[in-house]
Formats: C-alpha cells, sequence, structure tokens
C-alpha cells in the first residue's frame, strides 16, 4: 500500500497502558493516532493497570479544597531530597510543573473519579499529594481511560501487534515497523510514542543493570522487555539511569497480589523468620525490598492489627490479598507463631518493643519516628517477598518527552515516556516516591502529546 492510499497516523503509540493518556490528548488536539500494542489483555496485564493508580498533583484544586499548601517547587524539592540530589533536574520540573494540571484534565476531560489521599502519607512526600480513582487500583484507572478511548474516532488500535523499529529519513521519524501474526509491515508516521514501559521483564538486562535486586521476584508487564531501548539507541538515542528501579517489599507471597505499603504507614512492621524486624520500614516501600532480601533472606511477615487491617480496606489489593487467605489471624504471640512459622521468642520481643516505641516509652533503633500507635487485641501476619516492579531508567528525554541523543540534540519526531524514558527517582531503589513511576508515564505521555500537536502545526520552515 502506498503512502499516497494511506498516509499514516499523526502520532503512533507503542503500548497501551500510560500512553493512552497521549493518544487522548493528541486526538483532543485533532491528531489521527494509532497505538499499537502486543498484549491483547492490556487492560489487565500492563503496568499502569498492576500499579495502585496514585498519581502526584502539586497544587491541584483537591489539595486547595483540603487546606493543602502544595506546589511544583515543593514537589521537586521532595523529589531532589529523597534522590539526594541525583534526579534528572529538568524531568523533574517539567513532571511537578504537568502534574497539577495531569490530574485535573483528567478528572475534567476525560471523567475520572480522582480524589485526593489523605488517610495516611507515602514516604518522602511533604503533602499530600497523591490523587486515586476507588479502590486505588490501576485496572480501575486504566479501564475508565480505555473507555474514552475507544469512544474517540481519531484513536485506532491495533492488537496484537508489536512496534519493532522506527523508521527515519535524515534523522527524523519517518514511521514504524510492526509485526503481527500475520507478518510484517511498515506503517507510516509522523510521530511515535515510546510507551512500551521497561526491562524489567528482561534477566539479561536486569542482571546487567540492576544486579542487586535480580533475585528478587519480577511482578510487571511481561511485555518489559527493554524494547524502547533497543530502538531508542538504534537510532542513536542516549540512555540514562539504567540503575534505578522501583522494589516493592510487600508482595503477598502466596498469592502474588500486593498486600501494599498502607498496612506499615498505618503502624504495621516487616519481621524475618526469627521474628525480628530488620530495619527502618516507613523509608520507603521500594528501597525496603532490598532489605528484604539482605536480612530477611527474601522472607517477610507484615504484622498488623485490626485497626490496620479496617484502615487498609480502601485498597482493592489489600482486599484481594486477605481474600486469598495470605492473612493469618490469631489471638496472640503463640499462635501466630505457629500459624506462620515465625520464631515465637523473638516475635514476642518485637512485638513487645513496637509497643514501647508507639507509646512513645523508647526510641527505635532502626531510626523510625512513628508507630501511629501500639498494635492491640488480636494480630494478623501477611507472608510477603521482595518484587522488581518496574525499571527507572531508560532513554534520555527532555522536558517535552523528546528522545535525546548522545549529542544533546532531539530526534526530530521521537518521543518516550514511562518506564522506556530516564525518570525522576535517581539512581538505585532509594529514590522512588509513591507515584513517580505512573507519573513519568502519565505526565509525559500528555507532554509528548502536546508537543507533537504543536509540531504539526507549526510551518515547516520553522
Amino acid at each position: 500500500m502506498s503512502e499516497e492510499e494511506f498516509p499514516g497516523p499523526d502520532l503512533v503509540v507503542a503500548g497501551a497502558g500510560g500512553g493512552l493518556i497521549a493518544a487522548l490528548r493528541a486526538a483532543q488536539l485533532g491528531l489521527s493516532v494509532l497505538v499499537v500494542e502486543t498484549n491483547e489483555h492490556f487492560r489487565r496485564g500492563n503496568n499502569t493497570a498492576m500499579s495502585t493508580a496514585m498519581i502526584p498533583g502539586a497544587g491541584s484544586r483537591w489539595q486547595t479544597e483540603a487546606g493543602v499548601d502544595d506546589s511544583p517547587e515543593a514537589f521537586v524539592a521532595d523529589i531532589m531530597a529523597k534522590t539526594k540530589g541525583t534526579a534528572d533536574p529538568v524531568l523533574a520540573e517539567a513532571l511537578a510543573g504537568v502534574s497539577a494540571r495531569l490530574v485535573e484534565w483528567m478528572a475534567d476531560d476525560l471523567k475520572l473519579p480522582l480524589t485526593l489521599v489523605t488517610d495516611f502519607s507515602y514516604p518522602g512526600h511533604s503533602s499530600y499529594r497523591c490523587h486515586t480513582v476507588p479502590g486505588r487500583i490501576g485496572t480501575a484507572l486504566l479501564d475508565a481511560v480505555w473507555e474514552r478511548v475507544a469512544a474517540e474516532p481519531l484513536i485506532d488500535l491495533y492488537a496484537p501487534a508489536r512496534l519493532v523499529d522506527v523508521t527515519t529519513e535524515a534523522g527524523t521519524v519517518t514511521g514504524v515497523v510492526v509485526t503481527t501474526p500475520d507478518g510484517t509491515e511498515e506503517i507510516p508516521a509522523k510521530a511515535v510514542l515510546l510507551a512500551t514501559n521497561g526491562f524489567g521483564n528482561n534477566r539479561d538486562l536486569v542482571r546487567e543493570h540492576l544486579p542487586e535486586i535480580a533475585g528478587a521476584q519480577y511482578y510487571g508487564s511481561e511485555e518489559s522487555r527493554g524494547d524502547a531501548l533497543r530502538i531508542g539507541t538504534g537510532l542513536g538515542a542516549d540512555t540514562a539511569y539504567l540503575d534505578a528501579y522501583q522494589g516493592h517489599a510487600a508482595l503477598a507471597t502466596a498469592s502474588a497480589s500486593l498486600a501494599g505499603w498502607a498496612t506499615v504507614m498505618h503502624g504495621g512492621f516487616l519481621v524475618n523468620r526469627e521474628g525480628q524486624r530488620f530495619g527502618n520500614e516507613t523509608v520507603g516501600y521500594s528501597e525496603y525490598a532490598l532489605e528484604s532480601l539482605k536480612h530477611a533472606d527474601g522472607q517477610a511477615w507484615i504484622v498488623l492489627d485490626q485497626r490496620i487491617f479496617d484502615a487498609c480496606e480502601s485498597f482493592a489489593d489489600f482486599r484481594a490479598t486477605v481474600e486469598s487467605g495470605a492473612l493469618k489471624w490469631a489471638e496472640d504471640t503463640a499462635g501466630l507463631a505457629a500459624a506462620t512459622g515465625i520464631n515465637p521468642a523473638g516475635l514476642e520481643r518485637t512485638l513487645e518493643q513496637t509497643r514501647r516505641i508507639a507509646a512513645g516509652d523508647a526510641p527505635d533503633s532502626f531510626g523510625r519516628t512513628f508507630f501511629e500507635a501500639p498494635l492491640t487485641g488480636r494480630i494478623g501476619a501477611i507472608s510477603v517477598q521482595p518484587a522488581l516492579f518496574h525499571t527507572q531508567g531508560g532513554l534520555r528525554v527532555d522536558g517535552d518527552a523528546r528522545v535525546l541523543k548522545i549529542d544533546g540534540a532531539a530526534i526530530p519526531g521521537l518521543y518516550a515516556s514511562g518506564g522506556a524514558a530516564n525518570g525522576i527517582s535517581g539512581h538505585g531503589a532509594g529514590g522512588y516516591l509513591a507515584g513517580n513511576g505512573l507519573l513519568p508515564a502519565l505526565g509525559l505521555a500528555l507532554l509528548a502529546a502536546e508537543h507533537a500537536a504543536a509540531s504539526a502545526s507549526a510551518p515547516e520552515s520553522s
């Protein structure tokens, strides 16, 4: 088929997760869009769907209504503090700057029922700034987004189909190469957004760039194979922060569902087989995955009580974990030890220590500053394992999500978002803030669509 017969879409989006935000924004601005997706069941299989749907928005109207004083500058300061000054400052400022507009646009234009999470604070955020949907689960978020995509005449979905390459002429994007069960075809396009996530499911790349977490369970999209890295570097793109990742220390062992870190932030704690705590759990769930690997041999338990259980029921993932039978209850320490295999003497000592710390009668040797309240009544435990959720490094991009070459010049027409791009978590796992995986997925997608639309309408001489 010739280009005259089929001129191709204005924008090709590779990946039907956070990239759908780019598709919707681009269509809203008058561009034709083709979404290329490998997995026909993407609404349940990608990292957006597997998230807790937490989207940071600094300076949003929900914050104003709740009396929360926040700003993009404060958000950037939190990012820099958590990453010890190593995050990409240009990207941090761009994403913090667009964050409130993003969540308000999603509520107003996409009709998503977003609310501000104020029942607990995530580690590293100085303000309540995470916004989410009912159930606090990514599938609900993605289903709502997909409903809008399906109703948009300017957007077409091509699935199952894998984008395997991007074609260029004189360094400018001209189209894509796509494989399907029926073969390979080239599709002309004016711009391409790589939104295929990172390389978490490519064990060779994980061992090369993230050796410290290579022994953990991978919990993410099967399609996160590093396609964007391969395609982008093949076109001369630079890469950044390939050693960055989001881990999680609370993946339920039996059900492979997310027990959630709200359990900890409401006063729960983790113990190893000996019943001992092994660190300050409130530093963050991402870096605590490595602590669990190091000090609990990859097998830990979250200990909680009825109060914490009640506080966490707003999370659909937590409810699913409980419904799977992963939570064990007992009336006393001996009963819980028998139900879990935890050393009873060690567990008893730890329970007594944490009760004293929570009551303000003793400091925590690990530096944890709050437990909210001592555990009382019957106690429960969920067996959890550390996991690699997604990588946080990728193709280097600018504040418009344009992919950059090693010399810093942009590759005209090529964009990247989410795990396909470098993130704002610095190096390793310790710089990750809750929502800073989803924000680059959605925020960079929005920025890419707006830049592509502006470029399409600009005079060719510009």
